[in-house]
């Protein structure tokens, strides 16, 4: 069974829908180069503003809001696993955000896996499931609710791509080829990386093979290092252009202060290339600013890369010849025909910001599903200390108003309809979208939801009244004798007696006790 939205696709050109005023209205604005945006006209979204500026969208994906203010169609496609139905998961209104309840809906009850990316663009270049290549197996679908973010005040999924997940399509319409030019970027997250090859949005060959140098023209977003000196720690927006992943045309960074974007939750990542000289790479934040230029020069100076050979091929996930090694997170990625102008960037970056990723959910204090919150301990040794992640490991440290930011925002979470039974929750972490507190070895750590039943059972706890008699305690999913504690200022689930020193009677009941508690991340 497949249930399928209508498509409502623009018509192209986009400024034939436009008032000639408005048409040269923005081509005015975007005419000013590189100073500082103009804000758009109402509604306009990243491919309006491509089009205006005459390089106009020919592949549009995104799983959380429309790309073109008029598009009405479908988003994205999932299967669930208990009947291996589909559906196509559109959009609240048109030009705006994904019906994420309709997801909700069809797979309650269910696990579900994304099958299909649509393309908005009238070009109709949609994704679908990787095939097997020359550096991997056939890719398998990502799961449909391992990402759930706020964009805009509304929740919607993200794609969290694991190794071994991708997608593709091979043939496509519009796309560059043999050294035309073109322009993509894409919103990713700075905590969700590796430094496997190759998380990649772009252009690939048509085969799933590596073809030659010069054959691939796709962002890459991750922590690996091709080509040394790479300088800081990552996560670096680098040019997969085949057989190396550049920063300049050397390859290697050219650019001593470009050391990543860090650990930002949402990032912009661009590339555009005319296929013959030159290429450029730039990133921002996703929640505020503009882009910082990282290179913008030559084609690498070895041989195949000047001009261009490109093969038109749409890759999201992995590298051009099925390199699935890597981790990622993707919101929304768009390729252009013809190189966008700075200012057409600028704007587009202006959007990005404008459309509020990982906004505030609008529900704070409660263990309703959505509602973000911070986790005190009602112990009397530790009432002013709240649960929080630091590197991946869950523990309690104090927090106040005075805190610096980075502990506040790790000291809240989201809460979630538990990942293995909807009647429970998960947490989410606030500053790591797609992350999760889960349990190993009985330790509690924050993890990137992996879509598998073991993943889904650690991480769901069942709330109930405080085994101390005051606040809320959790009892593991899968372990339901035991429950969150803090040990030590440490986490685990842990029994009341037993032989670990963390299943200490003493205080046990004071300690599996939590207050529920507003969030301290504003």
């Amino acid at each position: 069974m497949l249930t399928r939205l209508p498509r409502s696709f623009p018509r192209p050109p986009r400024k034939a829908a436009l008032s000639v005023l408005a048409v040269c209205a923005a081509l005015a604005a975007l005419s000013l180069g590189t100073g500082a945006p103009r804000a758009t006209a109402a509604g306009s979204l990243p491919c309006d503003v491509y089009g205006a500026a005459g390089t106009p969208c020919v592949a549009a994906h995104s799983l959380v809001r429309a790309l073109y203010s008029s598009y009405d169609g479908p988003l994205y496609q999932v299967q669930r696993a208990r009947d291996g139905a589909k559906t196509d998961i559109g959009l609240l209104t048109a030009g705006g955000y994904a019906d994420a309840a309709a997801q909700d809906s069809f797979c309650s009850g269910t696990t579900c896996v994304v099958t299909e990316i649509h393309d908005q663009s009238p070009r109709h270049n949609d994704l679908t499931i990787e095939g097997a290549g020359g550096a991997g197996a056939a890719d398998v679908g990502a799961p449909a609710d391992a990402l759930p973010v706020t964009v805009g005040g509304h929740r919607v999924y993200g794609l969290e791509i694991s190794a071994g997940m991708g997608y593709r399509d091979n043939s496509t319409s519009g796309v560059a080829v043999n050294g035309q030019a073109e322009g993509m970027y894409m919103v990713t997250s700075g905590t969700h990386v590796n430094n496997r090859c190759c998380f990649d949005y772009g252009n690939a060959e048509t085969n799933n093979m590596d073809t030659g140098n010069g054959h691939m023209d796709a962002i890459n977003f991750g922590t690996e290092c091709w080509f040394a000196p790479c300088y800081g720690q990552g996560p670096w927006v680098q040019a997969d252009l085949e057989n190396g992943l550049f920063q300049s045309d050397a390859g290697y960074s050219r650019n001593t202060s470009d050391t990543g974007t860090g650990p930002l939750p949402f990032v912009t990542a661009l590339l555009k290339n005319n296929g013959r000289n030159h290429f450029a790479l730039k990133h921002g934040n996703a929640q505020s600013g503009g882009l910082t230029t990282t290179y913008s020069g030559g084609e690498p100076t070895a041989g195949g890369y000047s001009p261009m050979h490109q093969e038109g091929a749409i890759v999201l996930g992995t590298g051009g010849d099925n390199s699935n090694g890597s981790i990622g997170s993707f919101f929304e990625g768009v390729m252009t025909s013809g190189i966008p102008t700075d200012a057409a960037d600028n704007a587009v970056q202006t959007n990005i910001v404008s459309a509020g990723y990982g906004g505030p959910t609008g529900s704070t204090g409660t263990l309703d599903p959505g509602s973000e919150i911070s986790l005190r301990a009602t112990t009397s040794c530790c009432a002013t200390d709240y649960v929080r992640h630091r590197m991946d490991a869950a523990v309690i440290s104090p927090v106040t108003s005075g805190s610096p930011s980075l502990d506040r925002n790790d000291a809240t979470w989201i809460v979630r309809r538990g990942l293995a039974d909807s009647s429970c929750v998960s947490f989410e972490s606030r500053n790591y979208p797609g992350d999760f507190l889960r349990h190993y070895d009985y330790r509690v750590h924050r993890q990137p939801m992996d879509g598998t039943a073991q993943f889904r059972a650690d991480a769901t706890f069942c709330p109930g009244t405080g085994r101390s008699g005051t606040g809320i305690s959790f009892a593991s999913y899968n372990y339901p004798a035991r429950y969150l504690r803090h040990y030590d200022h440490t986490l685990y689930i842990a029994g009341n007696g037993g032989s670990h020193d963390f299943d200490s009677a003493t205080s046990w009941a004071a300690d599996v006790s939590w207050a529920v508690s507003a969030p301290w991340a504003p």
